[in-house]
């Protein structure tokens, strides 16, 4: 993977996660979201901005007995809708069945709770059990084209994926072409075409999906439940205002930890408790990323920023690259500020249409060949297409991304390193299970931890708690937000 065997042990202990001593296949013994409840510990007739009140939530299975032991997948938040309000809570597992909340009141108002359970603890040892298994989940095409008979062109279209781990390859015998990438180690194997060599390997594409899932865990995995909310108290909330107020007025700089919460929405406007949030009108955005090359790498949570600032910034205008529209790369420029913000994906596994595989680079290789320097911004997010592969295999990719911007940051110090966490996935599937992703920004977290002058974006937060229904790609609303607080790193008040 790339690093200590240190390290590795202090990811595990960041990853740790409990459940059952056994594995459970039947469905009646599984926690259940109908008889789970949640509770407000000691509710006041009012409460003052700054304080945080207390829920406890207990786990019972489809018996309606006491769980008696942890790793539900519980997500917990405060909101109003009136006031478009709503903050994070994080859930604290006592492994014992019972889990509590701190949910801070950041708004004067009113508030409710809000508690669902995303995944049983059985559920997410089936997640466990397949995410590092050599079982393919997700399938990808490689599109080889070359040279026929009577000047004729041929065109063959195989599996590929990602060669890994003990077993070695998803596909076995000597059947493959295999690709390795110098820099990063990387192997990604396709079937040998039957007409043409392996260096004929043009374009790439994603394929299907397949599960793994047999009849007994597909009962236990069923959508009916999956992410749902669980009963308790309902109870409005009153919270009165308080004087002293709430927040920080602490510039925005690399180096700063991640509180739980983060922030809070109020109004549909994110107020972050990292730093001094602002807000920018299309003219300050203009002026913010004056003489800035904006490089932001990874995937299409990404590309959704790079078309915000597309829409938002003044005469920022798109080149033709002569690449697909949502695939790219892609290229903006503003000549009279001296703008230019690039976006391109990051390298395979990639779930996205047909691509020229040219086009599809690892982000350490990319950061290689920045020069960096005060007029440079690099973001970077790698999240939602590693899910469905090995935690092992994101450890790799996610050390040799460290190694390239630790060498960035070490022969151009002033250049701008954003790390983007990945968004709350959507999907709660077996596939693209939230808790694949959340463990995924703790391994990014982790493993960024110490390394000076790279700030990282907790834009998890941002995407659970917010009333939108969450998605891979957040709406506008919350991409605004999440440009905000961008912009507030650039430019700090």
């Amino acid at each position: 993977m790339g690093i200590s065997e240190e390290e590795w042990d202090r990811l595990q202990k960041a990853l740790d996660w409990p459940g059952p001593d056994q594995e459970i296949t039947q469905l009646n013994q599984s926690t259940s979201p109908v008889h789970s409840t949640f509770s407000i510990v000691r509710l006041k007739k009012s409460y003052e901005v700054g304080e945080n009140i207390s829920v406890t939530i207990t786990a019972r299975d489809h018996n309606k007995n006491l769980k008696r032991y942890g790793g539900d997948f519980f997500k917990a938040k405060l909101f109003n809708s009136e006031l478009k309000a709503s903050v994070y809570g994080e859930v604290v597992d006592h492994r014992n069945g019972t889990y509590s909340v701190a949910l801070l009141l950041p708004w004067e108002g009113q508030a409710q709770v809000y508690v669902r359970l995303e995944h049983s603890s059985e559920v997410v040892q089936i997640l466990k059990k397949y995410r590092e298994s050599s079982f393919p989940r997700s399938h990808y095409n490689g599109h080889f084209e070359g040279p026929g008979p009577n000047k004729t062109r041929i065109s063959e279209v195989v599996e590929c994926n990602l060669k890994w781990g003990a077993d070695g390859s998803w596909s076995k015998g000597e059947c493959c072409c295999e690709y390795k990438d110098v820099k990063t180690g990387t192997v990604w194997q396709c079937e040998r075409p039957k007409q043409l060599s392996c260096d004929k390997l043009v374009h790439h594409s994603y394929a299907g999906f397949e599960t793994p899932l047999n009849p007994s865990e597909k009962q236990i995995f069923t959508k009916k439940l999956t992410n749902v909310a669980i009963t308790g108290d309902t109870h409005i909330i009153n919270v009165l205002p308080n004087t002293t107020g709430i927040g920080t007025m602490e510039r925005c700089r690399s180096g700063m930890t991640t509180p739980v919460p983060a922030g809070f929405y109020l109004k549909d406007v994110w107020k972050s408790f990292v730093c001094k949030s602002q807000q920018f009108n299309s003219a300050q955005m203009g002026n913010c990323l004056k003489n800035k090359i904006v490089y932001l790498m990874g995937d299409s949570t990404t590309r959704q920023w790079f078309e915000y600032l597309e829409r938002k910034v003044p005469d920022l205008k798109r080149m033709d690259l002569h690449t697909p529209r949502t695939g790219g790369p892609l290229m903006a420029v503003e000549l009279k500020n001296n703008i230019i913000v690039h976006w391109r994906p990051h390298g395979v596994p990639l779930r996205f249409t047909k691509m020229l595989i040219t086009d599809l680079h690892y982000i350490g290789n990319d950061i290689d060949e920045i020069a960096g320097g005060p007029h440079a911004v690099v973001v970077f997010t790698i999240c939602a297409h590693l899910v469905f592969h090995p935690l092992t295999f994101y450890v790799h990719e996610v050390a040799k991304i460290r190694q390239s911007v630790v060498a960035l940051l070490s022969r151009a110090p002033e250049t701008t390193v954003i790390i983007k966490s990945g968004n709350t996935e959507g999907f709660k599937d077996i596939f693209q299970s939230d808790w694949y992703a959340m463990q995924l920004n703790t391994v990014m977290q982790e493993m960024f931890r110490d390394i000076n002058g790279v700030i990282y974006f907790d834009v998890w937060q941002m995407t659970s708690c917010h009333y939108l229904r969450e998605n891979v790609h957040p709406g506008p609303v919350i991409i605004a937000n999440e440009i905000e607080m961008l912009l507030s790193y650039l430019c700090p008040a």
